[in-house]
């Protein structure tokens, strides 16, 4: 189970960095990173390019949710033994029952000096 969940964590890593880097590259009101390629651009033309960074940037954000929700049914739960354990320290530094949870006087105080005859 434990394994799941780190592969499942790291392609959650990946697919944000691509998400990052895809939001960068598109052209917005600025002109963006993608204003430096549009020139040179022939092989897809400036729309195609638009239009394949904007799908990308929907299924990279659907794929981290989506993943994200998953990796909650994955995360390792923690052990009855550990759990146990914790219990028992909890119960044996409560205080007993009818005792002050903290003493009155926790700090001493300072004691009068007497003047020196």
């Amino acid at each position: 189970m434990q394994a799941i969940y780190i592969t499942i964590s790291v392609i959650i890593v990946v697919a944000s960095v691509l998400l990052t880097l895809i939001v960068l590259v598109q052209n917005s009101k600025g002109g963006g990173l993608a204003a430096n390629f549009a020139a040179g651009n022939t092989t897809f033309g400036v729309r195609q390019t638009a239009d394949f960074l904007e799908k990308a940037t929907w299924w990279l954000a659907g794929i981290v949710l989506v993943l994200c929700v998953v990796a909650t049914f994955f995360t390792p739960k923690a052990s009855k033994v550990a759990s146990d354990s914790i219990e028992n320290m909890i119960q044996q530094t409560a205080p007993a029952a009818g005792e002050p949870e903290f003493p009155a006087n926790t700090v001493a105080a300072p004691e009068e000096e007497t003047p020196a005859e």
